[in-house]
């Protein structure tokens, strides 16, 4: 089995085909991390990929080559002809999260199913913090602390 970043490949023979066998494909396990995490991206009320770390360290890393890694944040073991792929997220607030997973599993299922030809058997679904709207942007917050100190339920 191979982890995400091991450089592990996984050959694919086209024993199955009219043909026989002319060759092997490889791909490597790089490309169903990378799949896996762009069809994550693309599910609704999915806000990020990854730990707190893991995006301050990619976002560190995505400023000095000026690229992305859609792999971040999932992690795939690879076999001869079978995946599993764990994948770590932020919710949006308000988000139904078992609807969300419900969908997460679906759209990856169909998206490494369909480009790689490997049967997705296990997609473990980590949900490690809720996105706020609005947190981050802090413009709000200051004004308040600079204001003075009165009753936010009653003006």
């Amino acid at each position: 089995m191979a982890t995400n970043g091991s450089g592990n490949e996984t050959a694919l023979g086209s024993n199955e085909s009219a043909g026989g066998t002319r060759g092997t494909t490889v791909i490597a396990d790089s490309v169903v991390s990378t799949i896996a995490g762009i069809a994550v991206r693309e599910t609704d009320g999915v806000h990020a990929l990854g730990g707190g770390a893991s995006r301050a360290m990619g976002a560190m890393k995505d400023k000095v080559s000026r690229s992305n890694d859609p792999g971040r944040g999932v992690k795939v073991e690879v076999g001869e002809k079978q995946a599993a792929v764990d994948v770590d997220i932020v919710v949006e607030y308000g988000t139904l999260i078992l609807d969300t997973a419900k969908k997460i599993r679906m759209h990856v299922t169909d998206a490494v199913e369909t480009m790689t030809g490997l049967e997705v058997v296990e997609i473990n679904i980590k949900v490690l913090d809720v996105y706020v709207p609005g947190d981050d942007d802090g413009s709000d917050d200051d004004e308040e602390k600079s204001a003075p100190e009165r009753s936010r339920r009653v003006q």
